[in-house]
């Protein structure tokens, strides 16, 4: 009995372990060419303009948090990491001056993007 007792705590721990790291390692919604057909869409021109609506704000904000889940296809990820969140904290802080200065997509490209 004692032996099945152990087992069974050993079971349980080994099996909430197994669940927290892959709700840790969670995938993200969107691949990062889902998330730049925003920008195809011109989501973007719409938000930095004030012209973006609530859905089309919503969309984009789930497309940046997607993307800043992504391992970044080239570069270092600290670096894709800052460029990502900057996007997602202007996007939900509705501060179209950061955003701005956060959507440079030329050096997330240079940095980022496979040749």
């Amino acid at each position: 009995m004692k032996r099945f007792v152990i087992f069974c705590t050993g079971a349980f721990i080994a099996g909430l372990s197994f669940s927290l790291l892959s709700a840790a390692d969670e995938k993200p919604k969107m691949t990062i060419k889902e998330v730049m057909k925003n920008h195809k869409d011109k989501l973007n021109e719409k938000f930095e303009k004030g012209e973006a609506t609530k859905e089309e704000k919503a969309k984009l904000l789930e497309g940046y948090e997607a993307l800043a889940k992504n391992k970044p296809p080239k570069g270092d990820e600290k670096d894709w990491k800052a460029k990502t969140d900057a996007l997602v904290k202007a996007v939900k802080d509705d501060d179209k001056a950061a955003y701005k200065k956060a959507v440079n997509c030329a050096a997330c490209h240079k940095d980022h993007k496979p040749a």
